[in-house]
């Protein structure tokens, strides 16, 4: 399986389906940790998995000079087609991240990192970032947790109706190596009012809270706090996703 060919024909209709996601508070939540550690306004930002650059579009309203990066050509061309000025996009893995100037802080957002299947796979995603930061950079991201996948989405059906375009989404986890499987069934409305039928296949992986942590360490960074995204308070066994932040650890340079 390869988790980096997703969100083909789903570009398409991705922000539709997302119009009740809570960009903005995440926005004001990512501004609260950066500022607290020292991330200035007119800071360098890079999003890690920005999709169709709705998170990066929000950070970049306060005052933060951004780069999207993200390994879908057809979410990229979305994210550039909307005219917004100053955001730098790029196509590319992120186990392969080369900026040509260190970023001061590197955040992800939407699960984005769940994405990485395999956990060596993760260790060498934390160490890229590591390289493409500043000196005093910061490292901020979420992550679903075992308990989403192993109670909230489960074996659960998800699906939904829109006039031009519906969707339904099919959820099986394996519990054994931790895989999400997410089977995803499009029906896209043409311009000449025909429907289009899609389907694509989702893979992400669940991680412990601990694990995380331990891949940051081999990283080369120093977990500053984990909490709960929702509340911003410590995590509880039915939090359904957390935020890592992390600084660059400056001893094992030594």
């Amino acid at each position: 399986m390869d988790e980096f060919t997703s969100y083909q024909s789903f570009a398409r209709v991705y922000d539709e389906f997302m119009d009740q996601t809570p960009y903005e508070q995440w926005g004001r939540n990512i501004r609260k940790f950066l500022t607290k550690y020292q991330v200035k306004d007119g800071a360098k930002i890079l999003d890690l998995g920005c999709g169709t650059g709705k998170m990066t579009k929000v950070l970049k309203g306060y005052g933060y000079r951004m780069t999207g990066l993200d390994n879908s050509q057809e979410m990229l061309e979305i994210a550039a087609d909307s005219g917004e000025d100053g955001i730098f996009y790029i196509c590319q893995d992120m186990r392969e991240i080369s900026l040509l100037h260190p970023a001061d802080a590197a955040v992800s957002t939407c699960d984005s990192l769940n994405y990485i299947l395999e956990p060596e796979d993760l260790v060498q995603v934390f160490h890229r970032v590591r390289e493409n930061l500043s000196e005093d950079g910061v490292f901020l991201f979420d992550m679903n947790t075992l308990y989403k996948y192993e109670t909230l989405l489960a074996e659960n059906t998800f699906a939904e109706d829109r006039e031009d375009c519906s969707f339904i989404w099919q959820n099986f986890y394996d519990p054994e190596d931790r895989i999400n499987e997410y089977d995803l069934t499009l029906f896209i409305r043409s311009d000449l009012g025909l429907y289009q039928k899609f389907e694509e296949v989702h893979f992400q992986r669940a991680y412990e809270k601990e694990e995380i942590v331990s891949a940051l360490h081999s990283a080369g960074f120093s977990v500053r706090e984990v909490v709960d995204a929702d509340n911003l308070e410590e995590p509880d066994p039915e939090s359904g996703r957390l935020y890592f932040i992390s600084t660059i650890d400056h001893e094992v340079d030594k």
